[in-house]
């Protein structure tokens, strides 16, 4: 298996002068760019005295110079420390001092909001928008950053080669810190090395496709699901990346990918389902989808319609990150869409299963990519803790002792802590979180996810989660705008649906949507 770094390093040798990252109706870096920068980089890095394995952490907006910015740290072998700029000030400024980072690169009004004195480790910080060095500990950081142009011009008098570019080919070194978790609690920095992205970039590449062509990025690149499979595998195919710089509108996200015309997409469930209920949910109500033999070419419409909306080119739409709405993915069958579900984790780097759209199997996580067992007595039917081992999984987290002594088995897997079956195909299906269980009153095992989806197909509810109440299950539902339900009826309706085991006692209507993390996923530990 070759070294993702390497690949990096083919694609500069061999497309120059081809595009590489865009900010979608901004600025554009080819590869030979990209390069350059990079080493612009190292050199600064160089002189600051910084030093491979040192740990450099990164809290901006996605954009192209966030990606240049990463592999800089990254082909410098420092250990890059990915942090959501949705985070709070203290937020960042905690998980930077867990890192041990010494350099921190950032948007200049999230830095604006943070105090260096809470972060004795740091040396400096580095604008992710312009060339710019925000702040300074010491003066070696502050006279590498000025001389960092005439050492370069030093080191290239006929300028830069990019034919000249070389990257480091490690497996076992740390190459990432992503943190899971940590905002308030204790932090969760998950250890990530070279070889574990190296493995993933090549399970892309043979799954999905290894030809260079064009994507659209919407996902965050501080989660490791954006960072692997949305801008490092893509970049290390060759790929030209655009980016929206966040989760898109259906309106934007169409825009944009008929002017790129993307063959590939990669994004998460909240993405895929605002686009069914705006552009397939109330065409699928209409006179053609109830007269039966109107029905297929009917459906078969509506899919070649929504694709050429969408730049008339993709083959595959890979959904992670969070379940899919069953309801959706059946509408999605129905026309035709060229999707499948993955199921991952940061851990994992995230990738433990994927499959294409061709042989993908309906309300499936696709086949594992690597080993996955079901510590179950029957694992096609009866739902066990997945637990996985392979060369992508992390080697621990980040000076937490206490996780690492949990994260696995006896004999070596590691727990994921979601419940799943198998069937004899080998095609994964998720249950839920072991942690989300509730056990009723007659010892029967409830899954809130399952439950859940029942609720979503009531035509007056938006979202919901179900949550445990002395022993009683409860619904919070947030309703479609417009509409008074009445909480009655959702529940009679749900229950209509449900085992006797897992009905629910009490629907409450909230007035706000649930919150979500960076990938679209309710955080369900708020409510209560």
């Amino acid at each position: 298996m070759k070294n993702y770094l390497k690949k990096l390093e083919d694609q500069i040798h061999l497309n120059p002068g081809k595009p590489a990252l865009c900010d979608y109706e901004g600025a554009s870096y080819t590869y030979a760019q990209v390069a350059e920068l990079i080493e612009r980089y190292h050199i600064f890095f160089q002189t600051a005295g910084i030093k491979p394995g040192d740990k450099i952490a990164i809290c901006a907006r996605n954009s192209a110079r966030w990606g240049i910015l990463f592999f800089a740290v990254n082909t410098y072998e420092a250990v890059v420390v990915p942090i959501l700029a949705d985070f709070t000030a203290s937020g960042v400024t905690k998980l930077v001092h867990h890192s041990d980072s010494v350099l921190l690169i950032a948007d200049p009004e999230i830095w604006a909001q943070m105090s260096p004195e809470n972060i004795p480790t740091l040396r400096g910080v580095i604008s992710s928008r312009e060339e710019k060095l925000l702040w300074h500990r010491d003066p070696e950081t502050a006279n590498a950053w000025a001389d960092r142009d005439a050492l370069f011009a030093e080191c290239y008098p006929s300028g830069f080669n990019p034919q000249d570019t070389v990257y480091p080919d490690k497996d076992d070194a740390l190459a990432f810190i992503n943190y899971t978790s940590g905002t308030s609690g204790d932090p969760k920095g998950v250890m990530l090395t070279f070889g574990a992205m190296s493995d993933i970039v090549e399970v892309c590449q043979k799954k999905l496709t290894g030809t260079p062509d064009k994507l659209v990025s919407m996902l965050p690149l501080a989660h490791m699901y954006g960072l692997a499979m949305e801008f490092v595998y893509p970049c290390c195919t060759g790929f030209t990346i655009w980016f929206l710089g966040k989760l898109p509108s259906p309106s934007l996200l169409i825009k944009a990918c008929s002017e790129i015309q993307p063959s590939l997409m990669i994004t998460v469930p909240l993405v895929m389902e605002k686009l069914y209920q705006t552009q397939i949910l109330p065409q699928l109500s209409s006179l053609p989808a109830r007269v039966p033999y109107l029905r297929i070419p009917f459906y078969k419409g509506l899919g070649k319609k929504l694709l050429q909306s969408l730049g008339g080119r993709l083959e595959t739409i890979i959904i992670g990150g969070a379940p899919l709405d069953l309801e959706v993915e059946g509408g999605f069958r129905k026309i035709g869409l060229p999707y499948a579900v993955g199921y991952g984790m940061t851990e994992a780097c995230p990738l433990l299963s994927l499959e294409t759209p061709q042989h993908f199997e309906p309300g499936s996580c696709g086949k594992p990519t690597h080993s996955l067992r079901i510590e179950s007595s029957d694992p096609e039917r009866i739902p066990g803790e997945i637990q996985a081992q392979g060369p992508n999984l992390t080697i621990g987290y980040y000076k937490n002792p206490e996780a690492n002594a949990k994260a696995w088995t006896p004999d070596g897997w590691f727990r994921t802590g979601d419940l799943g079956v198998m069937d004899e195909d080998g095609n994964l299906f998720i249950k839920g979180r072991i942690k989300s269980i509730i056990l009723s009153s007659s010892g029967q095992n409830i899954y809130p996810e399952e439950v859940e989806q029942v609720l979503s197909k009531h035509p007056m509810v938006q979202e919901a989660i179900v949550i445990e109440r002395a022993g009683k299950v409860v619904a919070l539902v947030y309703p479609k705008p417009g509409v008074v339900p009445s909480e009655d009826h959702i529940r009679d309706y749900s229950n209509r649906s449900l085992p006797v085991f897992s009905q629910i006692s009490r629907v409450e209507l909230v007035d706000l949507p649930f919150e979500r993390t960076a990938k679209g996923t309710i955080k369900r530990h708020l409510y209560k």
